[in-house]
């Protein structure tokens, strides 16, 4: 089905709308604020409700992109605003819209000064996360990735922690750097093919030894996104600094950008360079997946600890990505989707003890099931979700991902599972030291359980969680037949090129 109406327009540029709208909100402090949370929220509320209309009009059968838009943009150099997504790229722009209403609720008080400048911030972000994850046009695509950046740069340095200046400078430089080599990289394809066409330059023959020096250049940015190890360590101090909400969509979304921009430009575009490094990315995946799950386990802070446990997921998906299986790159997005909603509740739940004790020290804690039963429950859910225990979504990612590198490398799906396996100890570890035990310090005594609006914040959530793990469906159908296109332009680019090579020969 496709719409007469421009949707994904509407989905990217509604929340810019929104943050216009708190632009013009005028009075004293108190009204400001209180109008800029409530148009912000039903702004994205009503963002929302337009991108189900994505899903729900979605053509599942077939694996080119859907309801594009395309309009000259810059005529004179082919650069087209151009706009589509696939099976893929479709649960990404789901996830952003999902999250960020959740995440303006957990600022509802959280975010006491310039509430008004914190709303439109949100708001811009939400408009650059979706249009990057709608992109088909090579500039356009660089242009939202680039500038979700400052938003993000703006809500960890100005309404972050104590050293929020430094993790707001160390992820901007971090990510900035990767980055620049992308643009150079888009360049070079753009001089070679003389188009930024993102549909046309996925059926382009690119030669092999260029293939492997732009793999290298988009490497540099979106491995510093996923972020894969060792350039991680802007992770924990971005998290550390950010305020809850900010860590749910640097957890949620924007960790996705990268593994995302290996499904669209690194796997596809460059089939040679990707067979030629995908032992490089096994290695530093399953050094990843070992080593900051060793790392989290030392942890005292929560954040870090659940800052560590991400870069751990991350790496499961890029292995899933690169065995080049459809259980493996069906699992990675999966599981990116589900460690989206889990690993931005588990931010959730640090930000609601945080919110009431100011502290994330876990040895401040102990014994909290006896006051905050709700809440010893909803942490339960999201710390077992983490874990991958069946009948949670990440089960069903973890599975396909183990599935594919099995088929793929033994080797691979051996060492990957120690990762389950450690994941287990370091969050079992945090809840049984967070929630049980004696319920010795003063301050813990008359601490409250989950308020409505908190409980508001966590039911779709795990829901979601839930209904992924048991019916995954509706999830797995809808990318199917992308993810198998995907599969078979490598084999068929693959194929090509050792025919070309035989023939040189």
């Amino acid at each position: 089905m496709s719409y007469s109406w421009p949707i994904l327009s509407l989905v990217t540029f509604l929340p810019t709308i929104g943050a216009l709208a708190i632009l013009l909100i005028r009075g004293d402090a108190k009204t400001v604020a209180r109008n800029a949370r409530a148009t912000a929220l039903w702004t994205s509320i009503a963002t929302f409700i337009v991108s189900i209309f994505l899903w729900v009009g979605f053509d599942t059968s077939t694996a080119d992109f859907q309801f594009v838009e395309k309009i000259a943009w810059i005529p004179s150099f082919g650069i087209n605003y151009h706009m589509g997504v696939d099976g893929i790229s479709v649960f990404f722009v789901l996830l952003s819209t999902f999250l960020t209403p959740l995440c303006i609720l957990a600022s509802w008080e959280a975010i006491e000064h310039r509430v008004k400048e914190y709303m439109i911030a949100f708001l811009v972000l939400e408009t650059l996360m979706i249009g990057m994850f709608c992109a088909l046009d090579f500039v356009l695509f660089y242009i939202f990735f680039e500038a979700v950046l400052i938003p993000m740069f703006l809500i960890i340095g100005i309404w972050g922690g104590g050293r929020r200046v430094y993790a707001a400078f160390k992820f901007f430089l971090y990510t900035l750097t990767g980055s620049v080599l992308m643009l150079i990289a888009i360049l070079v394809i753009y001089f070679e093919t003389e188009t930024t066409d993102i549909p046309t330059l996925l059926d382009a023959m690119l030669d092999p030894r260029m293939q492997l020096w732009l793999w290298l250049a988009f490497f540099a940015s979106f491995a510093v996104k996923v972020p894969m190890w060792p350039v991680h360590t802007w992770l924990p101090d971005a998290h550390v600094e950010a305020p809850t909400a900010g860590s749910v969509i640097l957890a949620g979304v924007l960790l996705k950008m990268g593994a995302y921009g290996f499904l669209r430009f690194s796997v596809p575009m460059l089939p040679y360079a990707t067979e030629y490094f995908t032992p490089l990315i096994y290695t530093l995946s399953i050094v990843a997946v070992i080593y900051t799950s060793l790392v989290a386990l030392a942890q005292e802070d929560m954040k870090k600890l659940i800052a560590y446990s991400s870069v751990a997921h991350m790496g499961f998906v890029t292995i899933g990505i690169f065995t080049l299986t459809q259980q493996g790159v069906q699992g990675a997005v999966v599981q990116m989707l589900s460690h989206g909603f889990v690993s931005g509740a588990l931010f959730l739940c640090v930000g609601v003890i945080y919110d009431r004790i100011h502290t994330r020290e876990i040895a401040r804690y102990g014994g909290l099931v006896e006051r905050m039963p709700k809440y010893a429950l909803v942490f339960m859910v999201f710390m077992l979700a983490s874990v991958g225990l069946p009948g949670t979504s990440g089960f069903v990612g973890e599975f396909l991902i183990l599935v594919g590198a099995f088929e793929a490398n033994t080797w691979v799906a051996a060492l990957a599972t120690t990762g389950i396996i450690l994941g287990a100890a370091y969050m079992l570890y945090l809840y049984r030291r967070v929630i049980f035990g004696k319920l010795e310090k003063d301050d813990l005594k008359a601490i409250l359980d989950l308020n409505p609006r908190e409980i508001a914040i966590f039911a779709p959530l795990i829901v979601v969680t839930v209904w992924m793990g048991i019916w995954p469906a509706p999830f797995l159908e809808v990318m199917d037949a992308s993810i198998a296109n995907l599969i078979e332009q490598h084999k068929v680019a693959m194929n090509a090129l050792q025919s070309v090579t035989v023939a040189g020969n």
